[in-house]
């Protein structure tokens, strides 16, 4: 039980950590875990800049591409609810019992940078849908390890999937009607 007498004690019905969490810890996880992956969508979105008003305008869109407008939106609302997700797993378990499940996470965090470098840096629609092939198994992965842990946090990873299946087709589009 956590009184004013003992602060070093973890809230009631909480998860410890090595050190014991506490709420406010808890929110700075969450904050950095989205903070991280916001950070991450800005570099790939930096990347994407580099190439959107010139190279990219350049090519032939495939059928249901939606106007640029819509990225962004939909890209901050995903690294929202994927910082989230990850928070969520981290939350619910000791570390030992969550590493693998974050390190998936990391994992498909990197491949879903890399495709921006791959796609709008190198302007190589091709090698950026290998990566996006094998950014969607790892979304998968890390969706199914997630749900080991929490059902909200896997339920977070669904339209990311989802949003990554639809660029997966959009990729495949630009490729085929570029090369």
């Amino acid at each position: 039980m956590c009184t004013e007498s003992s602060p070093r004690q973890p809230i009631s019905g909480q998860t410890t950590l090595s050190h014991g969490a506490y709420r406010p810890f808890d929110y700075l996880v969450l904050t950095l875990f989205v903070v991280g992956c916001l950070a991450v969508g800005g570099l790939g979105g930096w990347l994407t800049a580099q190439s959107v008003d010139t190279w990219y305008r350049s090519l032939r869109r495939p059928p249901f591409a939606p106007p640029d407008g819509v990225f962004g939106p939909v890209w901050t609302t995903l690294y929202f609810l994927m910082g989230t997700a990850a928070w969520l797993v981290w939350r619910n378990r000791k570390l030992a019992d969550v590493r693998a499940a974050l390190t998936l996470f990391a994992v498909q965090l990197f491949l879903n940078f890399a495709w921006s470098g791959l796609f709008f840096g190198l302007r190589n629609p091709g090698l950026a849908l290998v990566d996006i092939g094998v950014l969607w198994v790892s979304i998968g992965a890390t969706f199914f390890a997630f749900q080991r842990h929490s059902t909200a946090a896997a339920a977070m990873l669904a339209p990311y999937w989802a949003w990554v299946t639809f660029a997966g087709y959009l990729n495949a589009g630009f490729w085929w009607l570029n090369r």
